[in-house]
């Protein structure tokens, strides 16, 4: 906007003349007649970069116009240059600058002079409206900021408390699941005095009576046996899941080798039925709970050779590899990673993580037996090795199971997973 000025004099001819002087200045300009028009005008406007006015004017004279602008706050501001044909003596200058004047300009106006001393006016005006914008916008930044701070505080405190909420909620967890995994030990445990005893009266039933059943009779009676017998399996892998879920397991350097060849002894039976072949490359010693590795190991072989093709005999190869745990960085931990390889029926990959949870099975019972608890031990047994298990695999084209355990084994969970 054009800077806006305010003349003020009795005569129409000589607010005609100075309009014309800064007609190529393109300023906005507001004419009073009089003091008292001047008033009236400046009750409603007040950003005027500076008051051109005559001295002398009847009823009210510019002192006196002056003197009443600037009672007012919001007019203090306006610098009043007046305009005179007379020139006065010390003592009404005086008087003018203490009314407020700025500067006089004498009759006959000199144009350049006038205009110069005008232009140093509006500029000021000018840069004191930059800075009053300046000041304003910083205002605003503030108060934005110290909104921003206050929300940042009320988050900051929303997020300590969620956190808060949440310890005690893992805590909670944490002590629901011990309870659950004591339960699930106890009831198996109990479990499995009444089992016997079914057990062993079908089997005093089917001695007794063998002779006198119908095949109808003892077919159920094989029934009974089956059943109890994936009976006492369950019991057996819960009470395992539960006793590694309560137990603190211990470590100590183990070779690997000779853990895998005790686990093939246990195995040979179902290796010569399948007519299958395991191939173990060398290993490495790790610090592991031997107890803990050879379920670990038993379930992994004895599934590769549980899965196996119907018209192929069973291959399993057991191989290892040493890798860091963040893209080969130098300082990261080093894992050792052991491929359970197989050329199995395989599965989709899409179920790579749910085989892994409870009771969670691909097939029926009726074609491959098993309590659906496996996998979970497996999982359950490397995580209190504080390392990671995972699977690749294709229908029809074999499974690759593998087992990342640390090189230098620490008691706290890893934070992150290791490259696969």
């Amino acid at each position: 906007m054009h800077p806006k000025i305010l003349l003020v004099d009795d005569r129409e001819d000589n607010l005609l003349a100075i309009e014309t002087i800064f007609e190529p200045d393109g300023y906005r300009f507001v004419k009073a007649n009089s003091g008292r028009q001047a008033l009236k005008i400046l009750l409603h406007e007040v950003d005027f970069a500076l008051i051109l006015m005559d001295v002398k004017m009847p009823n009210l004279n510019g002192f006196e116009t002056a003197s009443l602008i600037y009672q007012r706050d919001k007019l203090k501001h306006i610098p009043i240059i007046f305009i005179t044909a007379n020139n006065f003596g010390d003592e009404n200058l005086f008087r003018g600058y203490q009314a407020g004047a700025i500067d006089y300009i004498y009759k006959p106006i000199k144009p350049e002079v006038l205009r110069a001393k005008v232009s140093v006016l509006i500029d000021l005006y000018r840069k004191n409206r930059q800075l009053i914008a300046q000041e304003q916008r910083l205002v605003a930044i503030n108060k934005s900021l110290e909104m921003e701070i206050k929300e940042r505080k009320a988050s900051e405190e929303k997020v300590k408390h969620l956190n808060r909420q949440l310890l005690e909620n893992i805590a909670s967890l944490e002590q629901a699941n011990k309870d659950l995994d004591r339960f699930a030990f106890m009831a198996s445990h109990d479990l499995q005095e009444p089992l016997r005893k079914i057990r062993m009266f079908s089997d005093r039933l089917a001695l007794k009576y063998n002779d006198i059943m119908d095949e109808d009779g003892r077919t159920n009676i094989q029934r009974i046996h089956k059943a109890a017998e994936r009976m006492q399996n369950l019991i057996t892998d819960i009470l395992t899941f539960s006793k590694i879920s309560v137990d603190r397991p211990s470590f100590e350097p183990t070779d690997m080798n000779g853990l895998i060849a005790e686990v093939l002894v246990d195995l040979e039976e179902e290796i010569n039925i399948k007519n299958g072949k395991v191939i173990v490359d060398k290993l490495p010693t790790l610090s592991v709970n031997t107890s803990l590795m050879k379920p670990l190991f038993h379930n992994l072989i004895g599934n590769a050779l549980k899965y196996s093709k119907k018209d192929i005999d069973p291959v399993v190869k057991i191989s290892s590899e040493i890798s860091s745990q963040l893209n080969g960085s130098a300082s990261a931990p080093k894992y050792c990673r052991i491929y359970i390889q197989d050329n199995g029926i395989g599965f989709d990959q899409k179920y790579a993580e749910e085989i892994f949870g409870m009771f969670k099975r691909l097939h029926h019972n009726s074609e491959f037996q098993g309590t659906g608890i496996g996998l979970a031990l497996c999982k359950k047994i490397v995580e209190q090795h504080n390392g990671y298990i995972s699977a690749t695999s294709k229908p029809d084209q074999g499974s690759t199971f593998i087992v990342s355990l640390p090189i230098q084994h620490s008691r706290q969970p890893a934070s992150s997973v290791p490259d696969k």
